[in-house]
Order: C-alpha cells, then sequence, then structure tokens
C-alpha cells in the first residue's frame, strides 16, 4: 500500500503536503483555541506536520493515518525530532473507513477527501470518531474564480468544473449537512506557491540524482510541464481551506 510514485518524489522534502506555511498552520491551530490533552484524528496525515507542532505548542495527543510509507516515516521522525513522540502516533495504512475506538475533539481529514467519496462522505466518517461538541475539520479545494471552460478546469486537475464549489457555495454545502462553519483558515497565492514551487526543485535534484531510473522519463515530464500548468490554471483559478465543522 502506497502512494502514486510521483507524489513520493515530488513532495518528499515536503513537510505540509497541502497549500498551507507552516504559518497558516499555526494560525489554525491557534484558531481552533486547542487545550492541552485534546485528543486529535488526523486521516491522511502525510508527513505529520500538523499533529506533531499542535502537540509541541498546544499539548494535544493523536493519531495520524497515511498510506505513504515515506510520508509516514518522516511523520515519525519528526515527533521525535520536535520531543513529541510519547503524544502522537503515526500509522502506515488506508485512511478509507478508519474510526477511532477513542472518541476525539478534533476529527481532521485535510486534502484527502477522497476517502470519504467527497466531502459529505468524509464528514460523516469523521463523525463517527467525534466526541458531542467536537470539531471536524475539513481541506478543500474551491473555485477562486469558476472556470469558463471544462477545459481550464481540467488544467486545474480538476476532471470536470462541477467537482468543486466556489467559497460560498462550499460554506452553504456545510450548512445543507446540518453543520455550522465556526472557523477556516485560506490558503493564498503565496502558500500556493510554497506547495506548488517547492516540486520543482525537489524533482530536478531527483533527476539529477537518479538519472538511470526508469521513472526519470515521467519525472522530466512533470518538471517541464508543471511551472506553467500551475501559473496558468492552479495560482489562478482555485483556492484551498480548512473549515471547521460543528454539528447543530
Amino acid at each position: 500500500m502506497d502512494i502514486p510514485r510521483i507524489f513520493s518524489v515530488s513532495e518528499s522534502a515536503h513537510r505540509i503536503h497541502d497549500p498551507f506555511t507552516p504559518e497558516k498552520l499555526a494560525t489554525l491551530g491557534a484558531a481552533l483555541r486547542l487545550e492541552a490533552g485534546t485528543r486529535v484524528l488526523d486521516l491522511g496525515s502525510g508527513s505529520g506536520e500538523m499533529l506533531c507542532t499542535w502537540a509541541r505548542d498546544h499539548g494535544v495527543i493523536g493519531i495520524g493515518i497515511d498510506m505513504s510509507r515515506l510520508f509516514t516515516e518522516q511523520a515519525r521522525l519528526r515527533a521525535q525530532e520536535l520531543g513529541v513522540a510519547d503524544q502522537v502516533e503515526f500509522i502506515h495504512g488506508d485512511a478509507t473507513g478508519y474510526v477511532s475506538d477513542d472518541k476525539v475533539g478534533v476529527a481532521a481529514c485535510l486534502g484527502a477527501t477522497w476517502i470519504g467519496g467527497g466531502v459529505t462522505g468524509t464528514v460523516e466518517l469523521l463523525a463517527q470518531s467525534l466526541l458531542t461538541g467536537g470539531i471536524i475539520l475539513i481541506g478543500e479545494p474551491y473555485w477562486r474564480q469558476l472556470p469558463t471552460t471544462e477545459d481550464v478546469a481540467r488544467g486545474c486537475l480538476a476532471d470536470s468544473i462541477s467537482d468543486f464549489l466556489t467559497l460560498p457555495e462550499l460554506l452553504v454545502s456545510f450548512g445543507r449537512l446540518d453543520y455550522d462553519v465556526v472557523e477556516m483558515v485560506l490558503a493564498d497565492q503565496d502558500s500556493w506557491d510554497r506547495y506548488e514551487a517547492a516540486k520543482w526543485l525537489t524533482m530536478r535534484r531527483w533527476l539529477e540524482a537518479n538519472p538511470d531510473d526508469e521513472f526519470a522519463k515521467d519525472v522530466r515530464a512533470q518538471l517541464t510541464s508543471e511551472p506553467e500548468r500551475y501559473a496558468a490554471y492552479t495560482r489562478e483559478y482555485l483556492g484551498w481551506g480548512a473549515f471547521a465543522l460543528m454539528a447543530r
């Protein structure tokens, strides 16, 4: 079980696998008013930066689940580096259908709502692990501006314009699920740059170190096409945010 290799290569130097900077992740933790001892579940936990820094800064405890062997190992090393290995646990596994044995105060899925078949299914999944009065945390893209054609949507790596909502529509959709939106922190173009552009140097360094790898042609194709595609499409049209929800 693992993620596609292109992500293991291009995001191998990332600590945050979403268009958030460390500052935005810290802002989100502060905005949630986390108390020491709060149990957090993170489905699709990547390299563990959210759980590890929140354990250090707010005293939370919790579990992260991720399909990537590399990212899970990086998360464990990060926990040791920050001195919080006794507070957080990282499991290599499929987060699809995962329900915590112990109810949590925050149940999160940032940027991996495919595990529940979309936002609605992921909210329903996270709710099964949540204490009464707890917070669900969803990270999801939205259209900053609506694409003019389906080709533009595909340029943003969406299958269709209908894949995502505008920000007002997304907020309304949470209400239709009978949740209040109680906080949000949004990516901006600078934080998108830090997520996307950082991949390019990583890929270039990987190509220099692995010229004879059979995967090199795929990495070269990605490095050649991604800067232009990102600047023309994702950077202009796609937003991303983390949304805190509480059941009504």
